[in-house]
């Protein structure tokens, strides 16, 4: 593995996938502003005691520290407080399926650099896969960065890719049928078979 790996980069193991809907096509969020670009999208749930909490945590001060060097202390603490850290409490989201009581990140993409979804396997994935799904478990490879411009200051993390790690209770809408449910249906079977 290179040494020069970007500070914010991570890949995420083991976390909850919700509104999976936004890594196969890139949308305008609801409310945004009129000039805002369709984005890829998803919401990462991160239990309080995963593993990788700590990391995050981490890596989004060194972001800041490179971003910000000597005033990034002091710009941390505040973005804190203004909840503009890429990490975020889920108890701020009450209604959602699997927030609250856990940490969550809400990664994004520019709508010219989709993320990489892909099975277990590593075989890719699409729209019509039925799976990632929201509710399921994904590796996801994250890259925490400092935002300094004029729609202001914060930490964003930006969505490189999803891995399909494991089943999970379905949020919501609910996951799509399975092929194997359904039986092998012959070739110019007539519709009284069926009726």
């Amino acid at each position: 593995m290179s040494t020069n790996q970007p500070i914010g980069r991570i890949l995420l193991k083991n976390v909850r996938l919700s509104f999976a809907q936004g890594l196969f096509e890139a949308t305008t969020m609801p409310g945004a502003d009129a000039n805002a670009k369709p984005k890829f999208n998803c919401g990462l749930i991160i239990p309080p005691d995963h593993p990788q909490i700590e990391e995050i945590r981490a890596k989004q001060k060194a972001v800041a520290k490179e971003k910000w060097n000597a005033k990034a202390d002091a710009i941390f603490k505040a973005l804190e407080k203004q909840d503009k850290l890429a990490l975020h409490d889920g108890d701020a989201k009450p209604n959602y399926d699997g927030y609250p009581g856990n940490f969550f990140l809400s990664p994004s993409a520019q709508e010219n650099a989709a993320p990489t979804v892909i099975d277990r396997d590593r075989t890719p994935l699409k729209k019509t896969s039925g799976r990632p799904y929201s509710g399921c478990y994904v590796n996801a490879s994250i890259e925490l960065w400092a935002q300094d411009n004029g729609y202001g200051q914060r930490v964003n993390a930006q969505l490189r890719g999803i891995q399909f790690f494991a089943d999970g209770d379905s949020f919501s809408a609910g996951r799509p049928a399975d092929s194997d449910e359904f039986e092998d249906v012959a070739e110019g079977a007539d519709a009284e078979d069926f009726a």
